[in-house]
């Protein structure tokens, strides 16, 4: 009997998907379109850009081959020419920017969007931003005239109560009755302190940005089970924004080794191959490149465009990898209403 039904019924058609389908406006197609040629036109423009510097490479490395990496020596006159002390100078100064522009940045982000009222939240975000707007020059002029001196003399107490750390050695008596100041100047802490200014507003404004969209949902369910604010900041917006954190910090990291103007106005340029931060003398790549681009040679050019290929991939694998980590800490993540 319920095969005889069955088989009387009409057969049910399956569920199928139906493709949605909108009618973009003209104005839709003419945005889609500007923002796809922008895209294009920015990518082309960095390729190029790669490939100039890819194919002003090659003479060097086929001159000195992957030594040029290593080799710590800048002498055009005994053709020996290399970036391995610059590399490590590079670092050496992003490393102390961020030291100061991690925790200064985090704290900033956090205020801005858990703990400032609102009236003067705008401001403080506006403000923030007016620190990426000032020119480098400036903070290089404010590192060198008014920072350096303070610095050098808190370089002198690490030393003293640090000294046993490699790390903050500096070749130089620091208890001596007349302590050597000229040693604690022109350092790649100096220029570290005047970078990290210029890396603090780029990211703040990422892990701003990430913690203001931690889902209300979970925190108005932290709330109601009796956390505190610090609780919440603690257990929901710290957890949520930790892909904002990371991404922020790297690419306040990009933003820091390929600073030229500041680093060159302070450090006094030196190709000794050291990881002492405190001590005077260190160099940068972009640093080499503004020091050294005036007076060279057609060899010598060759070496500086290579020092600046390797200096352009760095950024850009450092910054492409921040923007995929803040990407994906978004992905998913949507605020509940």
């Amino acid at each position: 009997m319920s095969t005889t039904l069955r088989s009387s019924l009409p057969e049910l058609e399956e569920d199928e998907p139906r493709d949605l389908w909108i009618d973009e406006s003209g104005s839709d197609r003419a945005f889609v379109l500007g923002s796809r040629a922008i895209a294009a036109t920015v990518l082309a423009i960095t390729a190029g850009i790669g490939l100039f510097l890819a194919f002003s490479a090659v003479p060097t490395f086929g001159r000195y081959g992957f030594g040029f990496l290593t080799e710590t020596q800048w002498q055009p006159e005994a053709d020996i020419l290399g970036i391995g002390a610059v590399l490590v100078g590079t670092f050496t100064i992003a490393a102390v920017a961020l030291m100061f522009a991690f925790p200064l940045s985090l704290l900033t982000a956090l205020y801005i969007a858990e703990y400032a009222p609102a009236r003067i939240k705008a401001t403080l975000v506006s403000l923030v931003d007016l620190m990426a707007a000032v020119p480098s020059i400036i903070y290089g002029l404010w590192g060198f005239t008014l920072i350096q001196p303070h610095a050098s003399a808190f370089a002198l107490w690490l030393h003293q109560h640090l000294g046993f750390i490699p790390f903050f050695r500096v070749d130089a008596d620091p208890n001596a009755a007349v302590w050597e100041q000229t040693r604690y100047t022109a350092s790649a802490f100096v220029a570290g302190i005047a970078v990290a200014m210029m890396v603090i507003p780029m990211a703040c404004a990422v892990m701003q940005q990430v913690f203001s969209q931690a889902p209300p949902g979970e925190r108005e369910a932290a709330f109601a089970l009796g956390a505190t604010h610090w609780g919440v900041v603690r257990t929901v917006v710290l957890p949520f924004g930790k892909g904002g954190i990371i991404g922020g910090t790297m690419l306040g990291l990009g933003r820091a080794l390929g600073e030229t103007i500041a680093v060159v106005l302070i450090i006094s340029p030196s190709f000794d191959l050291k990881i002492k931060p405190l001590e005077v003398g260190t160099n940068s790549i972009s640093a080499l490149i503004a020091g050294r681009f005036g007076e060279a040679t057609s060899l010598q050019l060759q070496a500086l465009l290579t020092a600046g290929f390797v200096l352009f991939l760095i950024t850009l694998g450092i910054n492409t990898l921040a923007a995929m980590v803040v990407a994906r800490s978004r992905s998913g993540q949507g605020a509940d209403a």
